[in-house]
């Protein structure tokens, strides 16, 4: 199966991270909104990441819609939680023409950005040892026989990158961890260890950068499609809804230049090719 075969749609998502030195001390790049958001907070780390999550999101939607990173066009950049707590990004007070999934870990941000229309999720994770009685709680019977197969000293990172699929998946589905983890049945993954899917091996090449296939299974009856790249003790995947290409990195260039008045704005480009032939992209 290709790239061409009009069964297999390809989608792209694209990626940035961002740590807590990232982050100015001042908060003059919230809005109104966000900075009366952020006061209603009590504890210091629940602020730090909140604010990091906020940084990353508006430099990635930013050069996702051919905007500087100023402050002064931040601030236009508003991230905001809707009923079901995924974040819905809005430029000006208008809806954005993209969407965006955010995660957050050990003082560092992954965002993902793409077309409202792909259901996505990105999860990051820190690989760390887990008891039996989480593995018992929160996966499937097949999840757990990976677990079991897997040689022992890959089984830190499995249940790890097995528990981020997951929530990857229930972002993609805006339900997050209100609903069963174990409604979420990651299928397969190129561990290094498993058998590699044959309709993704077409996938791995330059563009990969050592993001690696998954395949997830929500309720017995829906796919997805998604990605994990480990780096140090910090595991990221992304899944949606519509095979993808692998995520594709944000390089900040902190340079795009302003849309002029009586020019078509970023706003109105990006409608009709958002996240396309942006200056900074890998």
């Amino acid at each position: 199966m290709d790239d061409g075969d009009a069964s297999f749609v390809v989608n792209a998502v694209y990626w940035l991270e961002q740590t807590e030195n990232d982050v100015p001390a001042e908060d003059r790049w919230l809005s109104a909104r966000e900075q009366s958001c952020l006061g209603e907070m009590r504890f210091a780390k629940r602020r730090a990441d909140w604010r990091l999550g906020r940084w990353t999101a508006k430099h990635a939607v930013a050069a996702c819609l051919h905007l500087s990173a100023d402050a002064d066009v931040l601030l236009d950049i508003e991230v905001k939680a809707v009923a079901s707590g995924a974040p819905e990004v809005l430029v000006r007070g208008q809806p954005a023409p993209v969407a965006i999934s955010l995660s957050h870990r050990a003082g560092v941000a992954l965002c993902t950005v793409g077309l409202p229309e792909t259901s996505f999720g990105c999860d990051l994770e820190t690989v760390e040892p887990h008891g039996e009685a989480f593995v018992a709680d929160y996966f499937t019977d097949s999840e757990k026989k990976l677990i079991e197969d897997a040689p022992t000293q890959d089984r830190t990172q499995l249940i790890a990158l097995l528990w981020s699929a997951k929530e990857s998946v229930l972002k993609a589905l805006r339900v997050g961890l209100r609903a069963d983890t174990k409604s979420v049945s990651v299928s397969s993954v190129d561990a290094g260890l498993l058998t590699v899917p044959i309709e993704w091996r077409s996938f791995r090449g330059t563009g990969s950068v050592d993001w690696r296939p998954l395949r997830a299974i929500y309720s017995g009856t829906q796919d997805f499609y998604g990605w994990w790249r480990v780096q140090g003790q910090l595991l990221r995947t992304v899944a949606a809804d519509v095979p993808l290409r692998p995520p594709v990195s944000i390089l900040l260039t902190h340079s795009a230049p302003l849309p002029h008045k009586g020019h078509q704005s970023a706003c109105d480009s990006a409608l009709q090719s958002p996240c396309g032939g942006v200056s900074g992209w890998e």
